[in-house]
This record gives structure tokens, C-alpha cells and sequence, in this order.
């Protein structure tokens, strides 16, 4: 009888693509569901590279979560992090941003919590070449890049003037493609003409890659045509290229015969690889669960956990048939959870179906009027991929608002190569000890 009184517990562990579709798959159910993310914000992570390049700004790819599911009246949103899951006692531990922590006890586990970047054993090359995961290193991206320009302008010698305007991004897959080309576009267009001692279409765009092609989960031929495509913009692929050391100055890296070379570069982007976050390794000692190489939790046909099966894993963090860390799967991920809760809810003894990820596509943006798209037998590039892009991104952004955002913004950088968005601010890191640059000056000795 206490069943019927009190609705099922869902916390849904993080806000992002999968959480999202989970959410909002239970909208209709007799639930309570709690999301809890450690920011109050759904992003569009696709397109962070293009809030880092000033195409986007941050409310074009951000919806806050509250607002999203403001009309999904069974559910409430919570800003803490998780770090712990009790399985046997059903509850999930969280961190409140400003310390305390907070107890939610579950009847389902939906975990999306995504990935983070990795350095593959080097968190100290993070201080020098940031990832790009979350908005927060979208922006500081965006600082580095233009606050670049900005210091080869006013560099003591043309050493330290080449080393501002040379860019280094490690990782040849969508993110480290995307950035690469534009970075170039900003050198050669954007900024062309708007300083006196540089020339920053002179400004050198180095892409290193492990293997021995930059997006090869697109297959040989567009890979190949993206490479044709960066190297036609002026970008450096340096393949089947490990980088061993990053300092403030530059990189270190060795390549497939075991020749090292060092390259000097004042920004260096960190774009590849991807681990889980610690929550995914406290449910793994929690259930007994099997991890892969990069902290993925490997779960059933049905995505729950094996012996738990009120724990379902979804997205990124998801390892299932070795399906790739894309938006999409994240997206159909979640709405299945989501779907198979309410019709166990809903009482309905027909066990779920297997999960079966329908396969959209995959497309990265290399320049203006020029992208290269994936969908099954489909290859396109050039501009039919930009186009085939355009809409896809298009029909999968949060929000009328921000839909109609992001298309004035890219006609606008697509006509005229502006880009409205590149006001940034100076961390402490930037400025010099002493007065200056905002600084306080410290009162007259009295």
C-alpha cells in the first residue's frame, strides 16, 4: 500500500545528454526524480570548441537544467556533486559545492555522469595544455588563444614573438580537427589586418597525432580529406607523434622511430583522451562491477549492472559493445533507461528489449563551408558535409533561443569571418607580481 502512497525514488546522476534524455523520458511517469549535477547547467558539449574560438557564446550552448525540465513536474534539480553510492542500503552520497553532504536515497540509479579528460599518468601537463570538457576550459581556452595574439604583439624579440604565435593541440579526433582549423581561420581572417607589428596569418598551427591519421573512426577516405583540408589551412600534422613532456615554453614529443624533437609554443591544447570520473570507480568497488582501460563501467544488454538491476550506467561512462563516446549515444542511452524505469513503474512484466543504438552519424567542422559527415554508407565533406553539420547541430541544440543564436552567429562569422565573442579576462596566473594590470597599488610607507 506504501507503494502507491509514496512515488519510486529516481536520482538521475548528471545533467548532461544522457541525464537529460532520462529526465525527460520519465516526464508522465508516477516518479520523484532528482538530477543532480555538479553545475546547474545542461552544455551542449559539440560546439564548446566554438565558444572557445569566439563563434558561440556561453548562453548559446547552455541551457540551465532548471529551466530545461521547469515543466517535468516530478522533477527536481539538485547542484552537488556525487562521490559515493551505498548499493545496499540504496543510497547515493553527494558534495554540496560550498562542503556538506547530502544523502539521497534511491529506489532506481540512473548514473550519466560522463568523462573527463585525461592525460594518460601526466595531470601535470594540465596546468600547461588544458582540456576541453566544460565551459570553464572552453573560456580559458579562448583566453589563451587570443591573449596569444595579444602578447606576440608586444614580445621583446621575434623568438618570444614566434613562440605566442605557435599552437600546439595534442590529439587528431574531432575536437583537436575543429580547433585546429580555427585557430587557422582566426590567424588568417578573423584577426588579419588588426595589428601593427604581426602578422598573424603567419601564426603556425601544429596538430600532433598517435596514430597514423587524424579522425580515423571516419574511415580512410574522409580522413584523408580532412587531412587534405587542415593542411590546405596551413595546419602541421605531425602523425604517429607522442608527446612526452609540456612546460609553460612548449612540447616535447617522439615520433614512431623514437626521434625526439622540441617545439616551442606559449599554447599548447590538450585534446586527447578521456577517463571516468570517481564516481564511476566508487560504484565499480561498490557493485563489483568491470572496468575497461579508461574507468567505464561495463554493464548488461539492458544497461544496468550485473546483480544490481536497479542500476542502470548510460553515456560516455557506459562500456557496452564497445559503442564511442558520442552525443548520440549518450542521447539514446538515457532516454532507454528512462523508458525501461517507467515500465517497470508502470508495472509492465515484459521484460526491455536489449538497448540498440541507432547509429546518426558522426561530423567534425574544419573551416568555413567545409566539414566532413559519417552516417552508415553516407560520406560527405566539403560543403555538403557543412551543410549535412549545420543541420544536424541544428536540430539537436537546447532550446528555440538557442537554436536561433547559433544560426545568426555562424551566418555572421560565415559571411564576414567575424566572430562577436571574444571578449576574455586575465587570471592571477597572467599578471606580473607588483602593480599593474588591475593590481592594487600598496599604500605610501608611512
Amino acid at each position: 500500500m506504501q507503494d502507491h502512497v509514496t512515488p519510486r525514488r529516481v536520482v538521475i546522476l548528471g545533467g548532461g545528454f544522457a541525464g537529460l534524455f532520462a529526465a525527460r523520458a520519465l516526464r508522465q511517469s508516477p516518479v520523484a526524480v532528482t538530477v543532480v549535477d555538479r553545475r546547474a547547467h545542461h552544455l551542449f558539449q559539440p560546439l564548446l570548441y566554438q565558444c572557445a574560438s569566439g563563434i558561440l557564446s556561453e548562453g548559446q550552448i547552455t541551457q540551465p537544467l532548471r529551466r530545461i525540465l521547469r515543466r517535468h513536474h516530478n522533477v527536481s534539480c539538485l547542484l552537488a556533486e556525487a562521490t559515493d553510492v551505498d548499493v545496499k542500503a540504496r543510497v547515493v552520497h553527494a558534495r554540496r559545492p560550498e562542503g556538506g553532504v547530502i544523502q539521497l536515497p534511491y529506489d532506481e540509479l540512473i548514473v550519466a555522469v560522463g568523462m573527463r579528460q585525461s592525460y594518460f599518468g601526466h595531470d601535470e601537463f594540465a596546468a600547461h595544455a588544458p582540456g576541453m570538457k566544460t565551459l570553464e576550459d572552453a573560456l580559458d581556452i579562448r583566453r589563451r588563444i587570443y591573449r596569444a595574439f595579444e602578447m606576440a604583439e608586444t614580445a621583446a624579440d621575434d623568438r618570444e614573438r614566434q613562440q605566442w604565435l605557435t599552437f600546439a593541440l595534442v590529439g587528431g579526433g574531432p575536437t583537436g580537427v575543429e580547433l585546429a582549423g580555427q585557430i587557422r581561420e582566426i590567424a588568417g581572417h578573423t584577426l588579419d589586418r588588426e595589428f601593427q607589428k604581426i602578422d598573424s596569418s603567419q601564426a603556425r598551427v601544429l596538430l600532433f597525432e598517435g596514430s597514423d591519421a587524424v579522425l580515423g573512426s571516419f574511415g580512410v577516405p574522409l580522413a584523408h580529406r580532412a587531412a587534405g583540408t587542415l593542411q590546405s589551412l596551413g595546419v602541421e600534422l605531425h602523425l604517429d607523434t607522442m608527446v612526452t613532456d609540456v612546460d609553460a615554453h612548449g612540447l616535447t614529443v617522439q615520433d614512431h622511430e623514437g626521434t625526439m624533437a622540441r617545439f616551442e609554443a606559449r599554447t599548447v591544447l590538450w585534446t586527447a583522451g578521456v577517463e571516468a570520473p570517481p564516481i564511476a570507480a566508487a560504484l565499480a568497488r561498490a557493485t563489483g562491477a568491470t572496468q575497461d582501460r579508461a574507468g567505464r563501467i561495463e554493464v548488461e544488454p539492458d544497461l544496468t549492472i550485473p546483480g544490481y538491476p536497479e542500476v542502470r550506467v548510460t553515456g560516455d561512462v557506459m562500456s557496452l559493445n564497445r559503442l564511442p563516446g558520442l552525443a548520440e549515444v549518450a542521447m539514446q542511452s538515457g532516454a532507454y533507461a528512462g523508458r525501461t524505469v517507467r515500465h517497470a513503474v508502470e508495472g509492465r512484466k515484459k521484460q526491455p528489449k536489449p538497448f540498440k543504438y541507432w547509429d546518426l552519424g558522426s561530423a567534425a567542422y574544419i573551416s568555413r563551408g567545409r566539414a566532413v559527415v559519417k552516417a552508415g554508407p553516407l560520406h560527405l565533406s566539403g560543403a555538403i558535409g557543412w551543410f549535412a553539420w549545420l543541420f544536424i547541430h541544428l536540430a539537436f541544440l537546447t532550446g528555440f533561443r538557442g537554436r536561433l543564436g547559433a544560426l545568426l552567429s555562424w551566418s555572421v562569422a560565415f559571411a564576414t569571418s567575424s566572430r562577436r565573442e571574444r571578449a576574455f579576462t586575465m587570471s592571477d596566473a597572467d599578471t606580473p607580481a607588483g602593480p599593474g594590470f588591475g593590481q592594487k597599488t600598496p599604500p605610501p610607507p608611512r
